[in-house]
């Protein structure tokens, strides 16, 4: 360990998978206080025990960040634990593909729920903390597609739109009052969330076998690798950033 974040207190949702896993374990790699907050609490149990493997510091919670009332209370968690919260990575999200002239109401409405509410909702509980501090980072995991779309997404990138602006928002509301917001568009990663895309598309192997002709990398990106990026954002290397919308994409959007 470094100590890139030693002794801050931290909030991950979505932590029970993918990026969020990799963000909750980079953040207490580093000496991160970890609230492993997710909606399946056996995922964040596992989180919360690879974790404490290697001597990090983490407990696991369990949050429908869709529902306000249980984002407070997470939120409250987290101060009770360590009286204060210093990052708070807004992650969980839903990608729930389909022709949009064929997507029910409950596909529209679960995706804005989770992916535009529950970012709304963690930043509005978060922020009276931070400002009791004076201090405090904000991460809103959103993607590519709220940049650019692609086939079958029209409803995610509406919400993963919403997310940039959201963060472009909080930046300025807070920026004199020592409060950071940013946000990571992250490309195709190998993570489980793109499953239901590919196979709109051809199927995974499909998708990785084509996959230099929309990400010129060349390759999906690791959960890792954009958590590296969530660290830097969390650290007070990025001192200087806020409403930063960061473009971890593979060059998609260099095209």
């Amino acid at each position: 360990m470094s100590g890139r974040v030693e002794g801050k207190a931290c909030v991950v949702t979505g932590a029970g998978s993918g990026i969020g896993r990799a963000t909750a374990v980079r953040l207490a790699e580093e000496g991160g206080s970890v609230l492993v907050a997710d909606l399946d609490a056996a995922s964040a149990a596992e989180t919360v025990k690879q974790i404490r493997a290697f001597g990090g510091q983490a407990h696991p919670f369990t949050v429908d960040v869709s529902i306000s009332s249980q984002v407070d209370a997470m939120v409250a968690e987290a101060v009770s634990l360590w009286d204060r919260i210093d990052v708070l990575v807004n992650n969980a999200g839903v990608n729930l593909p389909g022709v949009l002239h064929e997507v029910s109401d409950e596909v529209v409405e679960r995706t804005l729920a989770v992916n535009v509410k529950g970012q709304i909702y963690g930043c509005r509980a978060a922020i009276p903390h931070m400002l009791a501090r004076g201090s405090g980072s904000i991460i809103n995991v959103a993607s590519v597609n709220g940049v650019v779309s692609e086939p079958f997404l029209a409803v995610y990138s509406a919400s993963k739109g919403a997310s940039v602006m959201l963060t472009k928002g909080v930046a300025l509301d807070y920026a004199k009052q020592g409060i950071r917001c940013n946000a990571i568009c992250p490309g195709w990663v190998d993570t489980p969330i793109n499953h239901a895309h590919a196979a709109m598309l051809g199927g995974l192997q499909h998708v990785y076998d084509t996959i230099d002709s929309f990400q010129p990398i060349g390759r999906p990106g690791t959960p890792r690798e954009i958590a590296h990026v969530a660290l830097f954002l969390a650290s007070e290397e990025s001192a200087f950033m806020t409403g930063s919308i960061v473009l971890a994409d593979g060059g998609m959007t260099a095209q």
